[in-house]
């Protein structure tokens, strides 16, 4: 009788951790570059692109995962590219924290581009040749579902993801390139989060129902032997 408890009891709390992931994915349904997550915590790196006015944006059309600096010192990877400058001109994401290799835009710039390779070229006043000031570098994992997702869409490196294949967009398969003016979108789907959400509520309600049962049965196995 107890091993129905038991099982009954993981099914309450499996599901309720599904209803918990179905939620983190709903909040987080309009957050730039947010990949879905499923109850196997395994975050999925497909998505489409959204058109940006800033020149600083920049998409991925593959695999690839842009590289940060952590204040601690640690590289994170993500799929967000909403970038912005900070007060010293360097390239930095939503939270401040430096792209890698870094690359610093200098002051009076007319024009930003960012090449498919991911070359960074600005235009200075007065000039008409434009100057080479960095390049975005993209890493690549080969059990990308290894990493450990630490919010704020920035992921770290793990012994199951292994070692990261660092490179210039295009320079191996799989990296893919880097679009300019374009914002990759959250690939949560409402439809499916609310699907999964009533699969998980109903499935915590059948779990729910055999505790019950199970409780019912031994209060009379109890009284018959009373």
């Amino acid at each position: 009788m107890d091993s129905g408890y038991y099982a009954a009891a993981a099914g309450l709390a499996s599901q309720h951790q599904a209803l918990d992931v179905v939620a983190h994915n709903l909040a987080n349904l309009a957050t730039t570059g947010y990949r879905g997550q499923q109850t196997t915590f395994r975050s999925l790196l497909t998505g489409h692109g959204g058109a940006s006015a800033n020149p600083l944006n920049a998409a991925i059309n593959n695999f690839g995962m842009l590289q940060v600096l952590l204040p601690d010192g640690q590289t994170a990877y993500t799929r967000a590219g909403n970038f912005e400058l900070d007060a010293q001109g360097n390239l930095v994401t939503q939270d401040g924290n430096p792209v890698q290799p870094s690359i610093s835009i200098p002051t009076g710039a007319t024009s930003i581009t960012v090449g498919s390779d991911g070359t960074v070229s600005v235009t200075l006043a007065g000039q008409t040749a434009a100057q080479t000031v960095g390049t975005i570098q993209l890493a690549l994992f080969n059990n990308p579902g290894g990493l450990n997702s630490t919010g704020s869409n920035l992921f770290l490196q793990t012994t199951a993801s292994g070692d990261p294949i660092v490179g210039a967009p295009g320079g191996t398969e799989g990296l893919g390139s880097v679009i300019q003016g374009m914002l990759e979108q959250s690939n949560v789907s409402v439809v499916t989060e609310f699907v999964n959400m009533i699969v998980a509520q109903r499935s915590y309600e059948a779990s729910s129902k055999v505790v019950s049962a199970a409780d019912q049965m031994l209060q009379t196995v109890n009284n018959l032997g009373r």
